[in-house]
């Protein structure tokens, strides 16, 4: 585009207009942008005066295909150059008329590929539409199932199991091996790794049960986990370091509930598991004391 814009704005510098008063005000028309006003001053020069068809043509070739012309029309200005070359072979603008029609051919082939891709973006961004609706249909309905799923169990029983993945950051009630509802966590702000020691913001790594519950505690909720183990006070001794304990499934401290599931953006807590308020009622109602833990690196 940049190269046919400098064509045109070279060539028609031919048009220093020395002759009649039509041709000074069609290309003062054309300069101020009225280029509909311009085209249908040459038509009139072209039919008074034949004999300068050449240069009508040439200049109404160049007003056709300018690129500021919102009524541009590749195909009637490649006919203006074409007819200067078939009809005015001494003509001084034949090899302009040339060159215009090199540069005309491909800027139209490029325009013709933009709108091409341009329709097919348009295509495709309403078909995006049309899934992203599915997608939430499918979305809300995944949520009734799910709400469906943990009310029938929450009726008929309570969570065998607790699953914790450190690595995913999730938390699972299970019931019969299947997955009852999935929560995402927040961890000690050391997570990589079983808790060694107290004090090391790790959160342990090993098979536990449920023992005690705060159902008034200074993060909503919590239910205590029987950490440490036999194995976990052996690998302290081994050490020659307290093991630490305290470790619970807890919700979000007291005055900061409102930052909802946010909090599980980043590992928070001393080593205990953390879930929202409303999501520690619900565990808290589907795990009793004795259910298991379960908490794998």
């Amino acid at each position: 585009m940049r190269h046919i814009m400098l064509a045109l704005l070279l060539l028609s510098g031919c048009s220093g207009f020395q002759g009649k008063a039509t041709f000074e005000e069609a290309n003062d028309l054309f300069h101020q942008g009225n280029y509909r006003a311009s085209l249908e001053t040459y038509r009139h020069i072209l039919e008074r005066d034949p004999g300068r068809g050449d240069r009508v043509l040439f200049e109404m070739g160049i007003l056709y295909a300018h690129p500021k012309n919102d009524q541009k029309n590749y195909r009637k200005s490649l006919e203006c150059f074409q007819k200067i070359i078939r009809e005015y072979p001494a003509s001084g603008y034949r090899q302009n008329s040339q060159t215009m029609i090199s540069s005309i051919t491909t800027v139209a082939l490029k325009d013709e590929t933009i709108a091409a891709q341009q329709k097919r973006i348009e295509t495709l961004q309403q078909e995006v539409k049309g899934r992203e609706s599915e997608i939430a249909e499918l979305q809300r309905k995944v949520k009734e199932l799910e709400q469906s799923f943990f009310a029938y169990a929450s009726r008929n029983g309570s969570a065998e199991r607790i699953l914790i993945e450190k690595k995913t950051r999730r938390l699972m009630l299970m019931a019969k091996g299947e997955v009852i509802k999935t929560y995402k966590i927040a961890l000690g702000g050391d997570p990589i790794g079983p808790k060694e020691r107290e004090g090391d913001n790790k959160t342990p790594e090993g098979t536990y049960v449920i023992d005690s519950r705060n159902r008034d505690s200074r993060f909503h909720r919590s239910l205590h986990i029987s950490y440490p183990n036999e194995r976990d006070r052996k690998r302290a001794q081994e050490l020659g370091v307290p093991p630490g304990g305290g470790i619970m499934i807890h919700g979000i401290k007291k005055g900061f509930s409102w930052v909802g599931d946010s909090h599980s953006e980043v590992d928070w807590t001393k080593g205990c598991i953390a879930v929202t308020d409303e999501e520690i009622d619900e565990i808290d109602m589907m795990a009793p004391n004795g259910t298991i833990v379960e908490i794998r690196p």
